[in-house]
This record gives C-alpha cells, sequence and structure tokens, in this order.
C-alpha cells in the first residue's frame, strides 16, 4: 500500500480510482467484495467446552485423575468417586469464574463504529460502517468515530482524538495537503485513522484502507500473533504437581519392596502402596487454591480491578515492574488551567478537573479574578473564542468538547463568567494546525464597532501582536517585552504545560474582515498554563511500589516534557526521558541498560513497548503493562500481566489483557498488587500445611509397615481427611489476611519454587511428628481394639492437624502478634473439622463408610493433650526467631 500521506490529492484520486462524486453503488458493491467488510478479525473466543477443558490442564489434576482410575482398578469405588467429584468441582469452579469474567469483557464492549456517511453515485447517504470501501469519500463531523483511514481532502477545524492509536493524549489538529514520506503515524496531519474519534470541526476524504489493513488493523494482528504467557504461579504448580507425582511413585514402590521383603501378600501391600500414594498427593490442593484465587477475583473487583483468568489475580502479586500509561491512570484526563500570565500578574489557579470550583491566587493571597482588567479581559476572550461547553450530570462534571478548551471553560466559570454574559459572535476563523490560532469577532460593549478575540499558540499571536494590555490599557510591545513574554512561555513548557495564548483587536464596521487583516496589529492579553493534574492518590502509589521494591516505568505518546514533568510531581525518579526515536537508535544491550535509571518513556510505538516488555522479561521480570488502546494490545498480551483500561479502554486491549482496569487508576493496580501477594503468601501456606500433614499420613503408615502392624490408615480415611479436614481449614487459612509489612517486601523471584529448601525442612520436621503421634496413638489402643485403634490414630491425625494450621498462619509471627481471632473463617473451619469429625466417629453410617468406632471423653482428651505439643512448639521456635531478628538488626 502507498504512503498516502505523502501524495497530493489528484495522485491519491488515480490511485483509488475515485472523485469528488465518490463511487458508483455498482463499484462499491464490487469492491466490497474484492476487499472484505470493513472490520476487525477477531480471535474467535473459546468456547464454553474449550474453558471447562482447560481446567484440566494442571499436572496436579492430571495425576488425581491416575489415582481415581487406580483406586477403580483396586476396587476401591467410593476412594476413585471422591477423587473425581473433588477434581469436577474443582473444573466447575475455575470455568464459572473465567466464563463470568468473559462475559463481563463483552459487557464492556461497544462497536468501532455503527453507522458512517459517504458520498455516491454523488449523493450524501448513511451507510452500515462495515460496507465502507477503498476509495469511498468519507464525511466525518465531531462527536463521530472514524470508520476507516481516510486521507483528507477537506478540513474546518478538524480535531482528533488519536490517543487510541498513537497513545497522544492531546486531540490533533487535522488540514489537507501532502507530506513528507518519512512522516511519523503521530504526526500525519492529513490523514485520520480507524478507531479514532472527532473531537473537533467536520471534514471529508478518501477512504484509503479498511478492516485489518487499517493502522488500528494491522497493529490488531500483531497482537494476535504475541503467545501468552504462563503465569509464575502455574508453572510452580506444574513442578509441584510433577515433583508430588515422582514422590509418590517411589514412596509407593519402596514400601511395597518393603512389605514384600517382610513377606507380605501381594495384594496387601498393593492396597498400602495406593494408600501412600494417596497419602503423598494433596488432594485438595487444587480446588483449595481454585478457591482461594475465585475469592481473591472477588476482593480484586472490590478494588476495582477485573480479573479475566484465575491465576492472574496471584500473578499481579509477583509484579517486579509496572509499565503504566500516564493520561487517564497517573492523571485524571481532565486537562486543568494552573496558571495565567497576564502582563501585570502571574496568577495561579486552584481545583482540578472538570469541577468548577477554585481561587485565583496573586501572591499566595485570593484575588478577584473580574476586579483585574487584564485577567478578566483574558477569561472573557478564551470564553467567547471557544466552541466547548461545560455540562452536570449523573456521572457529574463534563466537557462537551476538547479538553484545552474546557479547561478555558471551566476557568472562567470559577471566576463566574458564562458565555451568556457575552455578546454572540458574528464572525468565526477557526482553528487549524497551520495557522495555529482561531478568531472570533463579536459587537464590542463600548463605543459601538466590534473586537476580534484571538486564540492560538502564544509565539504565534505575540508575532502578530504590536501592542499589550497593562493597566487597563494597550501600551507597545517592545522588543524587551517580546523576550520576557518568550522566557515565561518557554519556563511553562519546560514544566510541562500546555500554553494557549490570547489577543484582541478594536475593529470598525468598515473594516475587511479577511484573516489576515483581523489577525494583525493584536493586543496581547497573555496566556494559560495548563495541565492534565495527576490523580491525588497516585503519588502515594508510586511511593508505596517503592517500598515494595516495584519499578515504575512511565510510557506515554505525549511529549518527553509534559511527561517528565508529571513524573517528578509524582515522585517518580528518571534519568530523563527516552522517546521513541531513542528506543530506535538503541540496541538491545545499550536499551536494556537504558531502563534500569530511565523511567520515563515518551512518543513510543506499539513495537517500541513490545520490544520494552520483551527486554525487562528477559530478566526474569515479572512485568505489569497497562494501556487502553489498539497501540497497547501486542504489549498487552506479551506482559506477565496486561491490565487494559474499563473506561477508556479499546476492545483490542480489553481482549489481550488478564484484568481490566476498572476505573482507569494506577491507585488501584497496587491495590490489587497487595491482594496478589495476600494470595501467594496463603497459598504458600495452606500447601506447606497440606504437605506437612500428607507426610504425617506417610510417616505414620510406613512406621506401621516397619514395625510390622497392619494398615493404620485405611485409603478412603486418608481421602476424608485430605478432602474435607484439611480442605476446611485449609481453605480459611487461603482468607488469612495481609501481614502488616506485605507491600515493604522485595518482589519474589517468579522462578523461585514455592517450596524452598527451608520450607521443605519445617514440612518434614512437622509432619514427622504428626507422623509419630499418629503412630503413638495407634499403638496405645491396637492390642484390645483394630478399629478403635485406627479411630484413635484417625481422630488424632485430625486433631493433630487443627494444632499444626495455626502454626502456618505466619511463618515469622507468633499468634500473639498477628490476633488469635483475626481470621475469624479459620475458626470456624475449626470447630466444623471438630464437628465433623465427631458425625464420623458417632454415626453409624459414618463409622461404617470410613470404618470408625465410638471413643470416649479420656480418649478425645488424650489426644488434645497429645498434639498440644505441636503448636506450643511452633510458638516458641517463632518467639525466638523474632528475637534474634530483632537483636540481629539492633545489632547492625
Amino acid at each position: 500500500m502507498p504512503d498516502y500521506h505523502a501524495l497530493s490529492v489528484d495522485d491519491v484520486q488515480q490511485n483509488l480510482g475515485t472523485g469528488r462524486s465518490g463511487l458508483s453503488t455498482a463499484e462499491a458493491e464490487e469492491r466490497l467484495r474484492r476487499y472484505g467488510k470493513n472490520i476487525l478479525r477477531e480471535e474467535a473466543r473459546e468456547t464454553r467446552l474449550q474453558v471447562f477443558l482447560r481446567q484440566f490442564k494442571s499436572i496436579l489434576i492430571i495425576i488425581l485423575i491416575v489415582a481415581a482410575a487406580v483406586s477403580f482398578a483396586v476396587d476401591e469405588p467410593l476412594d476413585a468417586a471422591a477423587i473425581l467429584i473433588i477434581v469436577f468441582l474443582n473444573a466447575i469452579l475455575g470455568f464459572t469464574q473465567e466464563w463470568q469474567a468473559g462475559e463481563a469483557i463483552a459487557a464492556l464492549k461497544k462497536l468501532l463504529v455503527q453507522r458512517a456517511v459517504v458520498i455516491r453515485d454523488g449523493e450524501r447517504r448513511e451507510i452500515d460502517a462495515p460496507g465502507i470501501v477503498p476509495g469511498d469519500l468519507a464525511v466525518v463531523e465531531m462527536g463521530e468515530r472514524v470508520p476507516a483511514d481516510i486521507y483528507l481532502i477537506e478540513a474546518t477545524s478538524l480535531q482528533v482524538d488519536e490517543a487510541p492509536l498513537t497513545g497522544e493524549s492531546a486531540p490533533v489538529d487535522k488540514a489537507p495537503g501532502s507530506l513528507p514520506p518519512e512522516t511519523p503515524l503521530a504526526e500525519r496531519s492529513n490523514m485520520i485513522f480507524a478507531g479514532t474519534t472527532v473531537v473537533n470541526g467536520h471534514g471529508r476524504g478518501y477512504v484509503v484502507a479498511t478492516g485489518m489493513q487499517t493502522e488500528f488493523g494491522l497493529i490488531a494482528g500483531l497482537s494476535q500473533q504475541v503467545e501468552d504467557e504462563t503465569t509464575p504461579l502455574a508453572r510452580q504448580m506444574d513442578r509441584l504437581g510433577r515433583d508430588l507425582g515422582l514422590i509418590a511413585l517411589g514412596i509407593a514402590a519402596i514400601a511395597v519392596v518393603i512389605g514384600l521383603l517382610q513377606q507380605r501378600e501381594l495384594l496387601e501391600m498393593f492396597l498400602v502402596g495406593v494408600s501412600l500414594a494417596v497419602a503423598v498427593i494433596p488432594e485438595g490442593l487444587p480446588a483449595v487454591v481454585t478457591l482461594t484465587l475465585a475469592l481473591g477475583v472477588k476482593n480484586m473487583m472490590q478494588r476495582n480491578c477485573l480479573i479475566r483468568h484465575l491465576p492472574a489475580s496471584e500473578t499481579l502479586g509477583a509484579v517486579s515492574v509496572i509499565c503504566t500509561d500516564k493520561t487517564g491512570t497517573l492523571t485524571r484526563n481532565e486537562m486543568t488551567v494552573v496558571r495565567v500570565w497576564t502582563p501585570e500578574a502571574e496568577v495561579e489557579v486552584t481545583g482540578a478537573g472538570y469541577i468548577p470550583e477554585g481561587e485565583f491566587i496573586l501572591d499566595g493571597a485570593p484575588i478577584d479574578p473580574l476586579a483585574d482588567p487584564g485577567l478578566r479581559r483574558f477569561l472573557q476572550t478564551v470564553l467567547i473564542c471557544n466552541h466547548a461547553s461545560l455540562g452536570h450530570g449523573e456521572e457529574g462534571w463534563r466537557i462537551f468538547g476538547t479538553p484545552t478548551e474546557g479547561a478555558l471553560v471551566v476557568a472562567a466559570a470559577k471566576a463566574g463568567l458564562s458565555r451568556e454574559d457575552l455578546p454572540e459572535p458574528v464572525k468565526e476563523f477557526s482553528f487549524n494546525s497551520t495557522r495555529k490560532r482561531m478568531t472570533v469577532i463579536c459587537p464590542g460593549r463600548e463605543g459601538g464597532g466590534y473586537i476580534a478575540c484571538v486564540k492560538g499558540a502564544p509565539e504565534v499571536l505575540l508575532e502578530r501582536s504590536t501592542l499589550m494590555l497593562r493597566d487597563g490599557s494597550a501600551v507597545p510591545l517592545t522588543d524587551d517585552l517580546r523576550r520576557e513574554v518568550l522566557l515565561a512561555i518557554e519556563g511553562y513548557a519546560s514544566q510541562g504545560l500546555r500554553v494557549l495564548g490570547a489577543a484582541c483587536r478594536p475593529l470598525s464596521t468598515a473594516a475587511d474582515w479577511t484573516p489576515e487583516a483581523v489577525e494583525d496589529d493584536l493586543v496581547f492579553l497573555g496566556f494559560a498554563g495548563i495541565v492534565d493534574p495527576p490523580r491525588p492518590e497516585a503519588a502515594e502509589a508510586i511511593s508505596l511500589c517503592r517500598s515494595a521494591g516495584i519499578d515504575v516505568i512511565m510510557i506515554t505518546g505525549d511529549n518527553p516534557l509534559t511527561a517528565s514533568a508529571i513524573a517528578s510531581v509524582l515522585g517518580l525518579s528518571s534519568e530523563g526521558a527516552l522517546t521513541g526515536a531513542d528506543i530506535e537508535s538503541l540496541s538491545d544491550d545499550e536499551l536494556a541498560e537504558r531502563l534500569r535509571t530511565t523511567n520515563v518513556l515518551s512518543r513510543v510505538t506499539a513495537e517500541h513497548k513490545l520490544r520494552v516488555v520483551d527486554l525487562l522479561s528477559r530478566d526474569r521480570k515479572v512485568i505489569a503493562m497497562t494501556g487502553d488502546g489498539v497501540n497497547d494490545a501486542p504489549a498487552l498480551k506479551k506482559a506477565s500481566i496486561g491490565i487494559a483500561m474499563g473506561i477508556k479502554g479499546t476492545d483490542a486491549a480489553r481482549e489481550s489483557s488478564d484484568m481490566v482496569l476498572v476505573d482507569d487508576n494506577f491507585a488501584s493496580i497496587v491495590a490489587g498488587v497487595e491482594e496478589g501477594r495476600r494470595e501467594y503468601d496463603n497459598i504458600a501456606r495452606f500447601t506447606r500445611y497440606l504437605l506437612s500433614s500428607n507426610v504425617g499420613e506417610i510417616v505414620a503408615i510406613v512406621g506401621g509397615l516397619l514395625l510390622g502392624l497392619p494398615l493404620i490408615l485405611i485409603p478412603v480415611q486418608i481421602l476424608w481427611i485430605n478432602l474435607v479436614t484439611d480442605g476446611f481449614t485449609a481453605l480459611a487459612l487461603g482468607l488469612e489476611p495481609a501481614e502488616r509489612d506485605v507491600m515493604q517486601r522485595r518482589p519474589r523471584d517468579p522462578e523461585e519454587p514455592i517450596l524452598n529448601r527451608n520450607a521443605y525442612l519445617v514440612i518434614l520436621l512437622l509432619g514427622a511428628w504428626l507422623g509419630l503421634l499418629t503412630l503413638h496413638a495407634f499403638l496405645g489402643v491396637y492390642e484390645v481394639d483394630l478399629d478403635r485403634a485406627r479411630t484413635m490414630a484417625f481422630t488424632g491425625l485430625v486433631i493433630f492437624e487443627v494444632y499444626n494450621v495455626l502454626n502456618f498462619r505466619s511463618f515469622r509471627f507468633p499468634l500473639y502478634r498477628i490476633g488469635f481471632f483475626s481470621n475469624p473463617a479459620l475458626i470456624l473451619a475449626i470447630l466444623g473439622t471438630l464437628a465433623l469429625q465427631a458425625v464420623v466417629v458417632y454415626v453409624p453410617p459414618m463409622q461404617i463408610f470410613l470404618g470408625t468406632a465410638p471413643l470416649t471423653l479420656a480418649d478425645w482428651g488424650l489426644l488434645a493433650i497429645l498434639g498440644l505439643p505441636v503448636l506450643i512448639g511452633g510458638e516458641v521456635y517463632k518467639v525466638i526467631r523474632l528475637r534474634a531478628g530483632r537483636a540481629s538488626r539492633a545489632a547492625g
């Protein structure tokens, strides 16, 4: 496809085979067959069956299914049924959560363009936007979305919001005329692109690309080529599943060999092997992980984070770098006048956003802006020379029109001015990117005649001015005064402020009202400094990221000065700013080195973002990438966790993301990180708890085997402990509140296994203790009654694990520090577990099902006393460790 922006109108017409009357209906229909509909090809959404089957991909789940098959083979149908029930419940839970998230994303979708206006057969027609074809002469007006890539041949005050495509936060001025071939996409002022929005004026032009051939479509296609990243938790759980599978086979095989050497029957030893394999695998672990993540997703939603895939909620907790958009995420996306410079004074304007409340401050004290002649005239001029309007509805105050013009309307409203108080315009010379100014002529208030009100780039107005307003009178604009004004303009720009100037000129009724005649010999009135103010909570969120060891990188389509200024206000330290051109000029190694110290990237493209994410990933970093436009989609998909904007995000961004930020607020991401860290901590807690319990079962069974005893725990009892007893307490452990210093810790290494060497040591020590206690409980009554001995071992292990679960509420702090009742769900789970065990011991049908016999109250008391040291030992260890840590820090 040729570079249409570099062609003349005649060349474009010839290339497309079109003209000023547009295409004929017959030609348009033929081209529609040739080029296809003007729609983006989306990745097909997974069916319900595909989403459901994906829940069975985990290695742990596969091992459980194999265990169920083995149970059936050895004539243990109840065991097999119990395992399969938990597997399917786990799958149903995961499917429900993911499908509901998908439905929520679908509900957020909006059609890119529903209708469009074209000229066909010389007539103006409204058609379905998918029916637009290359060569069509399209018409666009304020408030409409652009239906395709269009080469402009006419434009009147045309401004387009290109943020979804280029990331540029300010509306872009558009005008006809050819441009150099090397002109970057963001600077092609003679083109308007599919998916962008007309915010001012109107225009018409030839459609040069539709559907997937548009700039929007090309980037959408790029995102579809990027493969999804596997989450750290999924990798760790798969690794754990493989390890447990091998351990189960190894222990079962060793036990069978020991039994055969003791000349036990093969069938009995096979049953022992199955029991040990069942004991090794924590059957309830996948379900508890899924339930914990599902509950975490609900918590995330309360923090305005809509999670699309369950593991993404935990991945957020592992994030070490957040690449964030600026406009609307770190800032309010509401342009605001913060300063006004006039020849007499420099005034600060308070208040942020579109709420018309604020004060005008001069030398630290509020002033009446209408009592100052220069300030009053400036505000009147920018209000007259303005197409924006301020309105109030259910969603609060909002601007209709361009954000920059809206900022001026709000500033005037803060001074008590409204358009109704000003004269009606009689003529207008519109703004365009060449003139860089706009003029409105209206009747004069005093002495008759008319007045020209001019608004535009201050340096342009300064060139055309010969006077400036000072003390209510026009005084000559000397060279020294010009230099003073230019220095003030440069000072504002260096602080990242957008600058807009105003001037005026009295006119007589006999004047020749042409732009060149009217916009000369102006009286310069001053200029306003405009900024998109940072969100008040963003600076605190960035500070929290710093304490949590998370790097924040601002990636924006805005200019470097504005980006750097906002970064400075937010406390985001950076050695300068990298532009898209800088990124292209650097090698991978050079760019990776710069990214270690530079946290502000500006004027970047989709390819730049993708390259940055790729380089950061090579450093084993977990990257969260935020974005709202189609230009963000490839990087969102490549990042460890892609975060799309819920309010101003495009469909392409949401479909490529793992999470949708409902309120578009950076602080919500940080809140999500805290929740994700809490989830991972709790998953680590109950994983270690469940495995220590399983080690206890193994030690008890193998110990009995070595002592020549019958099977201490039968498979169905082990399953009951693993699925019911441990399941309830582990799930409640997953609700443990976050530790107070959760956001003062460095991000964890994504490749570090969920069980490190120290964890294995704790698991083995506590598990061995539980197993020996269980064996002791069995031996106490074995000579009298085998069923009662098994019941003592079975119930004893449940009681010992109740004590043990309290040990795992924190790896560092004793109970008195975290509060015994700070997790009420765990207290209820413990009481429920003991109640269920009583049912198992005393209700006849359950006695038959689980092979139990009644116990006396003395038996329960003995078991309670026997297990108490498990808790006391854990608490003593934590107190000693805590005091040793304090002493070490004091000595350091």
